[in-house]
């Protein structure tokens, strides 16, 4: 004789499988009905901007403001030129690297408010933040900065296209490494 499963008494509080499966179908319709409308995305993709233009974008911009950061902390502090002078390079670079081709301002062109010029029309004016008082606080809020814009990246890596996921991962490798530079003592033996 075959072996069957004992049947189990149902309660009556108890969904059968068939309720479930229509509820679950039902609630993927809607997802997939809410992500359609267009409500809820950015303005950006709204305009068919493609994501890694956007994303290349954003990751520039982040890193025109930690150039400001450096030369704020720089002008705030130069006896901390020495030191910063190669993690600003650095940062430089990344800015080149990151800019988008064709977006009318060379790779790597100083933004207006590390110019001195003035914010073109309709952009409001960016203030940076103020820098600390005393060296070693400006170089701590500085490798915070450059942390958190490292963690930033690697979180923006899952929806990244590949070079450009390539890309954001050795900037925030290299910014990790900022992070250590600026917190450790210059000199010290390891």
């Amino acid at each position: 004789m075959p072996w069957t499963m004992p049947s189990m008494p149902t309660a009556p509080h108890t969904p059968s499988r068939r309720s479930v499966l229509a509820g679950a179908a039902g609630a993927a319709g809607a997802a997939l009905l809410t992500g359609c409308t267009g409500g809820s995305g950015a303005p950006d993709e709204d305009l068919g901007i493609p994501l890694e233009r956007r994303m290349r974008e954003n990751a520039a911009r982040e890193t025109e403001r930690l150039l400001e950061r450096y030369d704020a902390t720089t002008a705030a502090h130069p006896d901390l030129a020495g030191r910063l002078a190669p993690l600003r390079a650095a940062v430089a670079a990344h800015a080149v690297a990151l800019a988008v081709p064709g977006s009318g301002r060379p790779a790597g062109a100083p933004s207006a408010s590390s110019s001195g010029s003035a914010p073109s029309a309709g952009t409001p004016a960016r203030r940076p933040a103020p820098v600390p008082p005393t060296p070693a606080e400006a170089l701590t809020e500085l490798a915070d900065a450059e942390r958190s814009l490292s963690e930033a990246r690697i979180v923006a890596l899952a929806g990244a296209p590949g070079e450009l996921a390539r890309l954001l991962a050795s900037v925030a490798a290299c910014g990790a490494v900022h992070a250590y530079l600026l917190t450790s003592t210059p000199g010290a033996a390891s």
